[in-house]
C-alpha cells in the first residue's frame, strides 16, 4: 500500500498510510481506554438478582 501511494501521488503519497494506521490506532486505544475506565455498575444491598 505505501510504495503504491508514493507512485501514485509522489512525494505527498506518505500521508495516507501514516493518516490509516494513526486513525486505526486511536481507534484501537479509545476502545480500551473506555473498555477499561468505565464505571462498573454495583449492585445496591437491596436489589435482587
Amino acid at each position: 500500500m505505501f510504495t503504491e501511494c508514493t507512485a501514485l501521488m509522489g512525494p505527498m503519497g506518505w500521508v495516507m498510510p501514516v493518516a490509516l494506521l494513526l486513525l486505526l490506532g486511536l481507534g484501537i486505544a479509545s476502545l480500551i481506554k473506555y473498555l477499561f475506565t468505565s464505571p462498573r455498575p454495583t449492585p445496591h444491598p437491596g436489589d435482587r438478582s
